[in-house]
């Protein structure tokens, strides 16, 4: 059985038309171009809950984790969460 990521990587190559040998050509040659991976390798960011996408009982689930938080002292200050979301979205 062939791997998941080669049979969806492949599937996406033939719909841009790229065999897999080129494509795995112009990775080399980004790497060269860039003096390294043509893109961030990092862990993926915490996303913030988006409200809007929860149910009524989500969302009062997420509440209680705030209260619970809150409770238990686990808090910060207004301006060290707006310095933060000026960093992490450039703002």
């Amino acid at each position: 059985m062939r791997n998941f990521r080669i049979v969806q990587t492949e599937g996406i190559l033939a719909a841009l038309g790229i065999p897999a040998s080129n494509a795995i050509n112009m990775f080399y040659k980004q790497i060269i171009l860039q003096r390294g991976l043509p893109f961030e390798v990092k862990m993926p960011s915490a996303r913030p809950v988006d409200v809007s996408a929860l149910s009524e009982a989500q969302m009062n689930a997420e509440l209680e984790k705030g209260y619970a938080d809150m409770q238990a002292g686990r808090t910060r200050s207004a301006k060290s969460v707006f310095a933060d979301i000026r960093k992490d979205y450039n703002l």
